[in-house]
């Protein structure tokens, strides 16, 4: 592979890294894009890319400058960002991601468990544990791995989504218009729905965390905006994508007590017998795609913090027993709590992170930004 097709393919990796970690089971369920989009109007066919537009600028300047001062796992890239800020700041983020650690993977585990045991009839105990399995082996063997992985995944997500997706948007275009027209006569307020929009985008933030690791396989820093440009257009469609399938169903009474929207979307709309389990794949894989990708930030944040205390004796690309052994705690913890099932409670904290996410994230950004314009003040 020639150098400048290599660079092409580590851009569109990351932006895929991106996709999969965006796309979780509530994504997948079209849960989260019901309860922050749809339920707020007609803004909600465009607002997914203010959401979109306003994370890639973020994750854009994160990856610019953790491949500019080559930190490579969040706790580096956190010391070197805050400066002289960094115990305070440093330790926040901390907090605040083990928080996400404890609520973004245990709902993939539960959300997996749940529908791989509805389509298989295994156990749900099972099943959790079947993902569990799967995310353990693939974070654990590192960054590579999980950004091919990613890209897999990614392709396989963007065509069953397609193939779920169109046919019923285009069988439903009558209830679409039927359904914008509603939500106009609604003249629901804008400031709520970009308020709501603005909470998703938030919470999205932490994912900074899961980003650092990939800056490393950009051939210049420059690379990172090409890479978040193309994340932000391939999230935004999907999401919108999404949008019109749930406005398809919008107006059908028994719409509001669905959580799972798009299997609805699904029962109401074209081939049912075949989206059905289709559908069911894709959550399945949007869950498993979530947590590999944060398991994986957090396997790398404790492998490289150690390591440098020993003074980088372990020999690079092999797999250490410090790496088995984080996966395997987050792994566990992760199936643990899915256990409970309260994925309605666990969700409730998606807000209650992004409003944490503002001091230690949003507003230090954005100062960090305006004070060395970009990082390019010397």
């Amino acid at each position: 592979m020639s150098k400048k097709n290599k660079a092409g393919s580590m851009i569109l990796g990351v932006a895929f890294v991106w996709f999969t970690t965006h796309f979780g089971g509530g994504f997948a369920s079209g849960a989260q894009i019901y309860s922050y989009y749809v339920r707020y109007g007609i803004w909600s066919l465009f607002l997914p890319l203010f959401a979109m537009a306003y994370n890639g600028v973020f994750f854009a300047y994160c990856l610019y400058f953790a491949r500019k001062h080559e930190v490579y796992d969040y706790r580096s890239y956190n010391n070197a960002f805050y400066g002289r800020f960094a115990p305070l700041f440093s330790n926040l983020f901390e907090l605040l991601y083990l928080c996400v650690m404890c609520v973004a993977p245990a709902v993939a585990f539960a959300t997996g468990g749940a529908t791989l045991s509805t389509l298989t009839g295994l156990p749900y105990l099972l099943c959790t544990f079947l993902i569990g399995a799967f995310i353990f082996v693939v974070s654990v063997f590192g960054t590579d791995l999980v950004r091919k992985v990613a890209s897999v995944l990614s392709i396989c997500i963007i065509a069953g989504l397609l193939i779920v997706y169109v046919p019923n948007i285009i069988a439903g275009a009558g209830n679409i218009a039927d359904t914008v027209s509603a939500m106009k006569a609604a003249d629901l307020p804008f400031g709520k729905a970009l308020y709501a929009a603005f909470v998703y985008g938030t919470f999205q933030l932490a994912n900074v965390a899961v980003f650092v690791q990939h800056a490393k396989s950009f051939e210049r820093p420059e690379d990172a905006g090409k890479s978040m440009a193309l994340g932000t257009v391939l999230n935004a469609l999907m999401m919108i994508m999404v949008v019109l399938g749930i406005m398809t169903v919008y107006q059908n009474p028994e719409m509001s007590r669905q959580s799972v929207p798009t299997l609805f979307m699904v029962q109401q709309g074209v081939g049912s017998k075949f989206m059905t389990p289709l559908i069911s794949v894709l959550i399945i894989l949007g869950a498993v795609s979530t947590a590999v990708n944060m398991v994986a930030a957090m396997v790398k944040r404790i492998h490289d913090g150690l390591a440098k205390r020993r003074g980088n004796t372990e020999t690079p690309g092999k797999i250490t027993r410090t790496q088995i052994l984080a996966a395997l705690v987050c792994c566990i913890a992760d199936f643990l709590i899915a256990q409970f099932g309260l994925l309605t409670l666990i969700q409730k904290a998606y807000s209650i992170l992004a409003y944490l996410a503002i001091p230690v994230i949003l507003v230090p950004y954005v100062v960090h930004m305006a004070v060395t314009r970009f990082d390019t003040k010397k």
